[in-house]
């Protein structure tokens, strides 16, 4: 009896060690493993460099758990017959295989799943010394695994879509606020969003002659409700340049009344409409502007975007300056476009 039961618990306990091993190993994402080597647990670096040749791991695991369970049933099913007879033995394998399911299966793999946070570390060693006592059998797995597989570009372990669905999932939990959520969700799909579609366009945008006097300025109302104007020569189409509205009102105070807007203009940054987002953004900072003045592929003017408008679409919010006379200019584009389209069908 007593080697009977040692059979038995040999089958179910190296099994159950392995199948926990096998949940944990499977479970740990490799995004706490680095958190943990940041923090300094000399541990992680065990077990990331098990989740880096996974196939190691496996192998060892399921060879270990294979002899496991065919020298356990052997064991107990000859120690069986001979101690109750044949006539049992279809019992004892039916009772046998309920034993390993639960134990060696359903418990394991389940308590390796749920506690995979604490155990994920120690485990790491355990599952080394499995590598070390089935090493042979490992190397032969290896081989014939690379054999089998073609070799294939190596695929990146997190996609921006599983990021995307990670932080839904955080926000659900209560992890992530609503707001956060959205600049993350905006941040990923930012280098989706090209310059086009968040530009000012060109028909709402407001532009000053540079040959404009500082005198004449404050007479028109529009331009007194943003802080850089674009300026151009002859042609609207042709922009030189952009003011600071507070240059023009210095100047004004200083009584510098004559000087005209092409004298204080500074230079505009220029980018093609289907730039992204995230280059634009670093050429804005790069060139320390605020401003950018948006081309088609012809080089003609289209628009212009401001650091404003790449934050608002960063935080998914309306930047509203208590002066600002539109809330979308955009969204003004298309209203003055409608009405445009309207006054002309009644020609």
């Amino acid at each position: 009896m007593g080697l009977l039961l040692t059979y038995l618990f040999l089958a179910l306990g190296v099994s159950f060690l392995c199948s926990v091993m096998e949940a944990v190993l499977l479970s740990t994402p490799v995004s706490f493993i680095n958190m943990k080597e940041n923090q300094g647990v000399k541990s992680a670096g065990v077990f990331k460099g098990l989740k880096q040749n996974i196939d190691r791991p496996i192998s060892a695991i399921l060879t270990l758990n294979t002899i496991a369970h065919t020298v356990g049933a052997a064991g107990v099913g000859a120690q069986a017959t001979s101690i109750f007879g044949e006539a049992y033995f279809g019992v004892i394998s039916a009772v046998l295989t309920l034993l390993i399911l639960v134990f060696s299966e359903i418990l394991p793999k389940t308590l390796g799943a749920y506690y995979w946070k604490q155990l994920s570390m120690p485990s790491g060693h355990i599952i080394q010394w499995m590598i070390y006592i089935t090493y042979p059998f490992v190397i032969v797995s290896e081989y014939m695994t690379k054999l089998l597989s073609s070799k294939s570009k190596e695929e990146a372990t997190v996609s921006r879509e599983e990021v995307s669905a990670m932080v839904d999932i955080g926000t659900e939990e209560g992890t992530f606020a609503t707001t956060e959520n959205r600049i993350i969700q905006n941040l990923i799909k930012l280098r989706s969003i090209k310059a086009e579609d968040v530009m000012t366009p060109r028909v709402v945008v407001a532009t000053a002659p540079e040959e404009m006097k500082m005198s004449d300025f404050p007479l028109i109302k529009q331009y007194l409700h943003f802080s850089r104007i674009p300026v151009y020569s002859g042609d609207k189409e042709n922009i030189t340049g952009f003011i600071y509205r507070q240059d023009v009102f210095e100047n004004l105070a200083n009584d510098r009344f004559d000087r005209t807007l092409g004298e204080i203009k500074k230079p505009i940054m220029v980018a093609p409409n289907m730039q992204p987002l995230t280059l634009l953004w670093e050429r804005l900072l790069a060139e320390k502007t605020h401003i950018s003045l948006i081309v088609d592929e012809y080089g003609g003017f289209e628009g212009i975007v401001t650091l404003e408008d790449i934050i608002e679409t960063l935080l998914g919010l309306e930047i509203m300056d208590e002066r600002d006379v539109a809330a979308d200019m955009q969204q003004y584009a298309r209203e003055r476009w409608r009405e445009r389209t309207e006054k002309y069908k009644h020609l």
